[in-house]
């Protein structure tokens, strides 16, 4: 199954135990592909001689230059650094980030087994010889699926205190996270993609895990709200195509940041609870089909306690539901700072009119106008609702600056002549029409 987006020495990775020492160690394991001086049978081409009015420039860089320069390799290019002089030759062993993705190797091949093994082999071999403190471990590449060896560099990276776990499964069934990342408590950042997590019972949470990105992912409820609410600090928080829920509780009261989207069942007065534990989310996105989960219910006018904080919203609507209209429009009236907007359509929900009309000035009344000043509204057809949602904006936004849109085809000229029509309370909005391609 693809997905969409949207593993020696004496110690598998105890370079400092072997005691060849670690330059025999570097020259014996390491793939002759991702270092290319390892096979003493090919020759490299010689350099030019150097005299003393052309000193090595690259051997005496500062250390810190040459750090900087390895961030802006991909781990291959890094690794081949080594052959630049004895001062590059182990430098990149103590690089920070190890990114594994699809320009991490490279083979003439497309047997999907081949480039499998590559990679599994090239991940081996960086991990035998770093040395020093792992940061950020990153792997995505688009042939990987789910294998075992992917639990020991799991355990290896953990005991190096990792602040930044990437792991996107592209290929195959959902992989089950190694338990031992459940108590890795230096993580920040945790972001899984087409991954099954089982928090084992004496998870306690992650206390410094500030950023959370879950995509396709199998978890049970009471696990998934008990990992929301056992991260003290969580301000970034993205949630897409869960699997098996009907509802859902975030009680995140520091979330700054927060992106959600796929498909829930039923409940009641899903906005009320949605909102009553965000009370400082200052950018939110409202993805796929969720508003109409938001829109279960009863749909108040406006939220009990508004959104102060909320500056940025994007929201995916149909205009043929006035469910959702009311749940988009209640989010719009609870958020008086709001600057920016951006409206997605779902076009393939757009074929089929409305029985009856939706009144916007009705909906609006008793509330103030909106500071929007930068509107974005992509994917429309050029429907009725859409036309009227886009000229209620217009009329209560006086300090709107941009309007783009963009319809979802290219539906000739008539749509940009209706929206040049609108009256504008904002003297200085623009109305910008981008056609599609």
């Amino acid at each position: 199954m693809t997905q969409e987006r949207d593993k020696g020495a004496k110690r598998k990775y105890g370079v400092m135990q072997s005691s060849d020492g670690p330059e025999l160690l570097f020259s014996m394991k390491l793939d002759p592909e991702i270092y290319s001086s390892s096979n003493p049978r090919k020759e490299l081409p010689q350099a030019p001689c150097l005299t003393d009015v052309e000193p090595d420039r690259i051997s005496y860089l500062p250390g810190h230059v040459i750090d900087q320069v390895l961030s802006h390799l991909s781990v291959k290019e890094a690794v081949r650094t080594s052959v630049l002089s004895s001062k590059w030759r182990y430098r990149w062993a103590t690089l920070p980030n190890l990114v594994f993705d699809d320009q991490c190797i490279s083979v003439a091949t497309q047997d999907h087994m081949i480039i499998k093994n590559k990679l599994l082999r090239t991940v081996d071999h960086v991990l035998l010889l770093h040395s020093g403190p792992i940061n950020k471990f990153k792997l995505s590449h688009h042939d990987l699926i789910g294998v075992t060896d992917i639990d020991r560099w799991t355990l290896h990276v953990c005991r190096k205190s990792i602040k930044e776990f990437v792991l996107e499964i592209w290929k195959g069934q959902r992989y089950k996270i190694h338990s031992c990342l459940f108590s890795c408590q230096s993580l920040t950042h945790l972001e899984l993609f087409n991954c099954w997590l089982k928090p084992p019972s004496t998870f306690k949470g992650f206390k410094n895990l500030k950023s959370l990105d879950l995509q396709h992912v199998t978890i049970a409820l009471d696990a998934f709200e008990k990992l929301i609410s056992s991260c003290p600090v969580l301000e970034r928080l993205t949630l897409m195509n869960f699997d098996g829920f009907t509802h859902l509780n975030i009680d995140a009261p520091n979330l700054l940041f927060f992106d959600i989207g796929g498909r829930f069942n039923g409940g009641s007065s899903n906005l009320l609870k949605f909102f009553v534990h965000l009370p400082h989310v200052q950018r939110l996105e409202v993805q796929s089909y969720f508003l109409k989960y938001l829109a279960a219910g009863v749909v108040p006018i406006k939220l009990p306690r508004p959104c102060i904080d909320l500056s940025y919203l994007s929201i995916r609507i149909n205009f043929n539901d006035l469910k959702e209209i009311s749940a988009a429009l209640c989010i719009l009236r609870s958020s008086p700072n709001l600057q920016e907007l951006e409206i997605l359509a779902r076009p393939e929900e757009q074929t089929v009119q409305l029985t009856h009309t939706y009144c916007w000035e009705d909906v609006y009344f008793a509330c103030p106008d909106m500071h929007l000043r930068y509107v974005k509204i992509d994917d429309i057809s050029g429907v009725k609702p859409e036309l009227d949602f886009i000229n209620f904006l217009l009329l209560y936004s006086p300090v709107l600056e941009r309007m783009t849109v963009k319809p979802a085809s290219n539906i000739g000229t008539e749509l940009m002549k209706e929206l040049l029509r609108f009256r504008r309370v904002s003297r200085r909005a623009e109305i910008i029409y981008l056609d599609s391609p």
